[in-house]
């Protein structure tokens, strides 16, 4: 079991400091890889070819990151965070290398596939080391760091991306990834000790596992692909979610009955664990929604260019990692019930700001919702995620964790679905400003009624939990 410093600095010179950098090297990794591809995709189709194919860079990677996440979570909790973590941050590098000698836009989707399954192990794994190492009054300061690595990539990544497009060559976005895997996996090799797992011969749920994998796959990518490849109501559309939503019921039968299941089913039963993932699946759905479409409404009604446009988005990832970091102080006061609620109400106001953009707004106001909404989501989501953690013990918590984890990139998912709906049945070709205004103002509305719906949830907190 991992051991807890008693030391109360946690910064990058305390004893723990070099695991924290080598947390926050690992999350860079998804972080970059979630911003640097976007602003070489003309490059790289101009290259290999393939423009109908390339919106499957983004999914497939979702896909095969969302559906490990539980898998490894479980995995962790058998064999130790330090295995799975170096294990996937090994599978990521791979992945990068195999994407940078892509010969065609087949064969870097596939590797996309493989980066995805190592992303699936580092996210969830850097919070749940963080959730082992520190304490409770500890862990807002902490992901307050994690958090800021998002902050710094949504800056740096498009920049990156577009430098080494124009300069030097698009396969260098992926190769960027070497040596931070290479430290990353160094430093957490040297630093990170871990107490041995108290598990003598863990038996892993197999059958569990491929249901899992299998059932997730078919919904996600049912509301990934839905109203894009195919129409909603087409029999291919209905038969992907009907044998989706029949092996996931046949893997809830199936972990019912294991001995170790993948997915245990007491965590669908303990209120703070549903609820805080509830909110992490609005969360996901929620910026979901103004990361695809703020920088489309400021670029198309607003008439900028791309640079401006990835400035008032990213004003969102600003706000978060300042508010979450700060968020210790107000769960430890007033307990996690009031801090989710005062998040939820402030994300409500940015959110309800959203509805007011028109023609007439400028770019500053897009900047300042963003920022209000990033405050309000540091104040809900890494709060509400440290309650699951902190409600569990350590042979628990790395399922809590990917659980929530999982439960964001369904609301991603299903942010990519609900919002595409929308926006596709008012705007077809190239839409007049005034038209993709109308169309974009829908998705302010519906991420909203997201906020609202996350601070009703976050009534049904506990108060406080226990550690």
């Amino acid at each position: 079991m991992a051991t807890t410093e008693s030391t109360p600095d946690i910064g990058f010179r305390s004893e723990r400091g070099p695991i924290l950098i080598a947390l926050m090297l690992s999350s860079s990794l998804v972080a970059l890889d979630a911003t640097i591809i976007a602003t070489a995709v003309l490059t790289i189709v101009g290259d290999l070819g393939g423009f109908a194919q390339f919106p499957w860079l983004f999914s497939i990677y979702l896909l095969a990151q969302a559906v490990s996440v539980p898998l490894y979570g479980k995995l962790s909790d058998l064999f130790g965070r330090k295995k799975i973590m170096v294990f996937g941050i090994a599978v990521f590098c791979l992945g990068s290398i195999l994407c940078g000698l892509a010969w065609s836009m087949p064969a870097l989707i596939a590797f996309r596939a493989i980066q995805g399954l190592g992303a699936g192990a580092v996210q969830p794994m850097s919070i749940t080391i963080a959730g082992d190492i520190y304490t409770l009054a500890e862990r807002a300061k902490v992901q307050g760091y994690l958090a800021s690595v998002w902050a710094i990539s949504s800056v740096l990544g498009p920049a990156l991306g577009g430098v080494f497009s124009e300069y030097l060559s698009w396969r260098w976005i992926f190769f960027i990834n070497i040596p931070l895997c290479a430290l990353a996996a160094f430093m957490l090799l040297r630093k990170f000790e871990e107490g041995a797992v108290e598990r003598a011969k863990p038996k892993i749920d197999y059958l569990g596992a491929a249901l899992l994998t299998v059932g997730a796959t078919m919904v996600l990518l049912g509301l990934l692909e839905g109203g894009q490849s195919w129409a909603w109501d087409s029999p291919i559309s209905i038969a992907i979610f009907v044998v989706g939503f029949l092996l996931l019921g046949v893997f809830a039968w199936v972990e019912s009955r294991a001995e170790e299941p993948i997915l245990p089913l007491w965590v669908f039963t303990r209120r703070v664990l549903v609820v805080s993932s509830f909110i992490s699946l609005l969360v996901g759905a929620l910026i979901l929604g103004l990361t695809s479409y703020v920088p489309t409404f400021v670029q198309g009604v607003f008439g900028t260019g791309a640079i401006v446009a990835g400035f008032s988005l990213s004003t969102l990832t600003l706000g978060w990692p300042i508010a979450a970091s700060q968020s210790g102080r107000v769960y430890l006061r007033f307990g996690f019930r009031t801090t989710a609620v005062v998040g939820g109400s402030i994300g409500i106001v940015g959110t309800a700001l959203t509805t007011l953009l028109d023609a007439e707004s400028q770019i500053w106001h897009v900047a300042a919702m963003c920022f209000v909404i990033g405050l309000g989501m540091g104040l809900i989501a890494s709060p509400t995620l440290i309650a699951a953690q902190s409600s569990v013990d350590w042979a628990e918590r790395g399922v809590v964790t990917s659980t929530n984890m999982f439960a964001r990139s369904l609301g991603s998912a299903v942010g990519v679905a609900v919002f595409g709906a929308i926006v596709n049945a008012r705007v077809s070709g190239n839409p007049e400003p005034e038209q993709l205004s109308d169309a974009i103002h829908l998705v302010f509305i519906g991420v909203l009624v997201a906020a609202v719906l996350m601070t009703v949830a976050a009534v049904f907190m506990p108060k406080r939990t226990a550690q």
